[in-house]
């Protein structure tokens, strides 16, 4: 892999940290304050696939050595754009943003900012990710691979988030 893939894919790691941070954050008040949690068997699925997205990702980017790989600056617009819009989401939801499915009984489901368009756009936003990441990178397996799992993951997640949100609010 070149400098500027490990770039990339290091900036990528390090938001991921950095949202998982205001996450647990999130977790924290929203338990504090009598939210409860649903899902907590699937969702080590989900870190599962993460985890296993970034090092096939760097495997096969570092595998791929007979070419050299130059940025694709549309994807990579597509790919700013989709961070744009992951900003939005965990903006638009504040405190109630979460990776896990924490629900506060009595309290309104969010309907502003993207929400207002698509009932999950932070799952359509990871899914469009885990296929521009790769393909960046020349990681074409990848991209192939693992929008695919994570919709698999999607048709429990989805369901189960929609029961606890019902239930809840």
């Amino acid at each position: 892999m070149t400098t500027w893939m490990w770039i990339f894919i290091m900036a990528i790691i390090a938001q991921r940290l950095g949202e998982l941070y205001i996450a647990r954050k999130n977790e924290k008040w929203m338990k504090s304050v009598g939210g409860v949690e649903k899902g907590e068997k699937h969702y080590k699925l989900f870190v599962f696939l993460h985890c296993c997205f970034f090092a096939s990702v760097i495997t096969e980017a570092s595998l791929n050595t007979h070419t050299y790989i130059q940025p694709n600056y549309f994807l990579l617009l597509l790919f700013l754009l989709l961070q744009i819009g992951r900003v939005w989401c965990i903006h638009t939801l504040g405190r109630f943003w979460n990776t896990k499915i924490i629900v506060l009984p009595r309290v309104t489901v969010i309907k502003k900012g993207p929400y207002r368009y698509v009932k999950h756009p932070n799952y359509i936003i990871v899914a469009a990710e885990l296929f521009l990441i790769p393909l960046l990178l020349g990681a074409q397996l990848t991209a192939v691979i693992f929008p695919f799992l994570h919709i698999l993951l999607l048709k429990v997640r989805i369901p189960r988030e929609e029961k606890a949100l019902t239930r809840a609010t």
